[in-house]
């Protein structure tokens, strides 16, 4: 699976950003997306995760100003954030996971896109 990650760049805060990210490959094994995000001197974060069947989860840190969405026939993510704010500045990672009989098997990377909001 290859996930290509797009719609970073420099915003100002305040405004919306949506990323996208389309998976190709073996995309029939894929169940849940997500995106994660990377800032310097800090772990990976969550920030929202989508199931196939549409259930999604936010990291504290966005809830209520993103929305995940998905496709499932183009087999793509997107991630609506509002209300951006300087702390959101992030490399960006769109995330697929393989699943077996219940378990998460294997996680699938894109490359970063980098988001960065001024003030």
């Amino acid at each position: 699976v290859q996930l290509q990650a797009s719609g970073g760049g420099l915003v100002q805060v305040g405004e919306t950003l949506t990323l996208s990210c389309v998976a190709s490959g073996n995309i029939s094994i894929i169940d849940g997306m997500a995106w994660y995000r990377y800032t310097p001197g800090k772990q990976r974060d969550l920030v929202a995760h989508i199931t196939k069947g549409g259930t999604t989860f936010y990291g504290a840190s966005v809830e209520g100003r993103a929305t995940i969405s998905r496709d499932n026939v183009k087999s793509a993510v997107f991630l609506q954030m509002n209300s951006l704010k300087p702390e959101d500045t992030a490399v960006y990672v769109c995330n697929a996971d393989e699943t077996r009989n219940g378990a998460k098997w294997n996680d699938y990377w894109g490359q970063g896109t980098q988001v960065t909001v001024s003030s």
